[in-house]
């Protein structure tokens, strides 16, 4: 699916500037946000996982899960962004079964290379002599 296209023309997309946080690990969240221009850094506990660019997709969890926010974003540049809430993702999911399929395709691609540092960690905990719990 090709998000920008379909976002491109959205008339409710703010511009954030660099350095602004879209959102924090640990809150509550209602919204996902298309990423149409820009870099945006995805953090964990401090640590940038991602540098996200135009189509990204971000903070998609929170429209499928009620579970805190799992990550913090950050503009890394000035960004145009469009906010999605969850009636908008459920309307889009229904019309578009293809919407849906990306968004489980991000997030399934996004657990794939969690758990690809996940194995590197525990491959240099084992060169350390050290044992995972």
């Amino acid at each position: 699916m090709d998000v920008l296209a379909h976002f491109r023309k959205a008339r409710n997309a703010v511009t954030m500037p660099r350095g602004a946080v879209l959102f924090a690990e640990g809150e509550a969240g209602s919204h996902m946000y298309v990423l149409l221009w820009g870099r945006a850094e995805i953090s964990v506990g401090g640590e940038t996982l991602e540098s996200a660019g135009p189509g990204a997709l971000l903070g998609e969890m929170a429209l499928v899960s009620s579970a805190p926010r799992s990550a913090t974003v950050v503009a890394g540049t000035e960004c145009k962004l469009v906010s999605v809430d969850v009636q908008q993702f459920d309307l889009l999911a229904r019309e578009s079964p293809e919407f849906a399929r990306h968004v489980m395709t991000v997030m399934a691609d996004r657990l794939r290379r969690t758990n690809e540092r996940l194995r590197e960690a525990l491959g240099e905990l084992a060169v350390h002599g050290r044992r995972p719990r």
